[in-house]
């Protein structure tokens, strides 16, 4: 299974098939073979304990990397929102008909990047990151000749909060790329799987619909998993608020 999950719903479904799947087998192993003998069970006990318990870890530990990830970008979209805002007052500092471009491309910037959290289709990512990089390098190249031509401590501070700006840009794109590790969803699927095995093989119980419940609750767990550790297209998601009310800010300077 891959690390990057566009929809937490499909994993939802998937681990719940394979899950309910797998008591099936379990509790069809445990009708088929002879009962427990003396002392058995306990032993049986002991390794279902202790693979329900490991399960528990292994889903507690990836949901503590989601939710580190998921105050990761709302961290970074405030930095980018202050780091925008900040540049746009300090343009003033700047002649004003450099000072009155640089203004002009910092809106264009910011609807940008609030295009950047919003759009929920991945595939026009692509396009608003070239987009955003043309306006970088026009921003950039505003602010070098003003460096080079009038190196004074003024300009030096435009120079430093125009690098903040392109900067906290590049740390919210890598935010938005750490995701959790194929490793622990392939770690939590795999224990998943044997936990209803031995659920399914343990069970004493009449009736199948008890099987199922274990399933339906490991299947809410990993929802809400690859939810948080889904950038864009989840429920629960990074909203530009911060951008927005930067861009409140500026229409009122």
């Amino acid at each position: 299974m891959s690390a990057h999950f566009d929809s937490p719903f499909a994993v939802f479904a998937i681990a719940l098939i394979a899950q309910s799947f797998a008591a099936y087998v379990g509790d069809l192993l445990r009708k088929r073979v002879q009962a427990f003998k003396q002392g058995e069970r306990h032993d049986f006990n002991t390794v279902q304990a202790a693979t329900l318990t490991l399960l528990a870890l292994i889903i507690g530990f990836s949901f503590s990397m989601a939710v580190s990830r998921y105050d990761q970008r709302k961290a970074a979209e405030e930095t980018e929102a202050n780091a925008i805002g900040t540049e746009y007052l300090r343009a003033d500092l700047l002649p004003a008909d450099g000072g009155a471009r640089i203004r002009d491309l910092l809106r264009k910037y910011l609807d940008l990047r609030i295009a950047f959290y919003e759009q929920v289709d991945a595939r026009l990512d692509e396009q608003i990151l070239q987009q955003t990089a043309r306006v970088q390098e026009q921003l950039w190249a505003l602010v070098v000749p003003a460096a080079a031509s009038q190196p004074t401590p003024t300009t030096a501070l435009v120079v430093s909060g125009m690098n903040d700006v392109l900067s906290s840009q590049g740390r919210t794109q890598a935010a938005w790329w750490n995701r959790i590790p194929t490793g622990a969803w392939a770690m939590m699927v795999l224990m998943a799987v044997c936990c209803n095995l031995l659920i399914g093989y343990g069970e004493r119980r009449k009736g199948e619909l008890f099987l199922f419940i274990f399933p339906v609750v490991v299947s809410v767990s990993l929802l809400l998993i690859a939810d948080l550790d889904n950038p864009r297209g989840g429920i629960i998601q990074v909203h530009p608020q911060n951008l927005f009310a930067t861009a409140e800010t500026i229409k009122a300077h």
